[in-house]
């Protein structure tokens, strides 16, 4: 079986799903983004964006009963934190860390559109997707400052963002792209939870229990290790990336298979062979 890592499959998968990289031919000037760079499509859509419908089964995750609070406090506390940590640089006792940093870029409009994803994260079972102009007529901000808090979540590891596009209808060969909202995920950043005060800090796993996990994780690895490329496509990733998947992993086990069909017989063998032997090592008849 050709072994196949995950993370290839699923390039390979979202490759498959994101936008062709041919166009027809216009004779009107092609439309620009914002940046100034051309689109491969023609059509107004962010660069890393993907199409709408097609990964949110694998990038959504549903928060535990009172994750979000937890979140929430945390982000308050990172805030006041890295208010601490602005007064030390401006003060010139010493030089912040990237991750220092990162946690004195936050600001308060941050954390109310951080309280926003996070209520949308629990009423909707993970699927946060609200656009500029929501988060603007919900927290009062407006779009430019609404921007600048994503792009200091996202530095600071509380949110991950996924840009979108959709298919639209209009006139002329070939499929036309609208940039639609993007996918949020609120997270917990790992590298930020030092700063915070002990009792924000979650308890350490116990012995036994990280014993059990590493074994856990050693017998899954064994028995992934037996699957075929489409058996593991299966148990792995869901949705339509995990169908996506599968086809691809089925395709490289038949030809996988075909390659091992009817193979040639070796010629050359560490036994020595007698005068007037056959391949078989039988002596042929005078």
């Amino acid at each position: 079986m050709t072994a196949i890592t995950l993370g290839e499959a699923t390039a390979r998968a979202l490759g498959a799903v994101r936008i062709a990289q041919s166009t027809p031919a216009r004779t009107s000037p092609e439309p620009r983004g914002r940046r100034g760079g051309l689109h491969r499509t023609g059509a107004p859509v962010r660069r890393d964006s993907i199409e709408a419908g097609t990964f949110e089964e694998m990038f959504f995750a549903v928060p535990a009963k009172g994750e979000c609070d937890h979140m929430l406090r945390v982000a308050r506390q990172a805030l006041d934190a890295g208010r601490r940590l602005a007064r030390i640089e401006r003060s010139g006792e010493r030089t912040l860390t990237a991750a220092e940093r990162a946690l004195a870029g936050l600001t308060a409009s941050a954390v109310r559109v951080y309280e926003e994803i996070c209520m949308l994260a629990r009423l909707n079972r993970g699927r946060v997707y609200p656009s500029y102009d929501r988060l603007a007529a919900v927290t009062g901000l407006g779009r430019a400052t609404i921007a600048r808090a994503l792009t200091a979540l996202e530095a600071a590891g509380f949110l991950v963002r996924q840009r979108r596009f959709a298919r639209i209808e209009g006139h002329g060969a070939g499929p036309r792209y609208a940039q639609t909202s993007n996918a949020y995920r609120p997270t917990l950043p790992q590298r930020l939870l030092s700063l915070l005060p002990r009792w924000m800090r979650p308890a350490p796993v116990p012995c036994d229990q990280a014993q059990r996990d590493a074994d856990q994780a050693a017998e899954l690895a064994a028995m992934k290790a037996t699957l075929s490329a489409e058996e593991l496509a299966g148990v792995t990733v869901g949705g339509a990336l995990g169908r996506a998947l599968a086809k691809l992993g089925a395709a490289l086990d038949d030809r996988q298979r075909e390659s091992q069909i009817g193979p040639q017989p070796l010629l050359t063998s560490i036994y020595p062979m007698k005068a007037g032997a056959g391949l078989d090592g039988r002596q042929r008849p005078a």
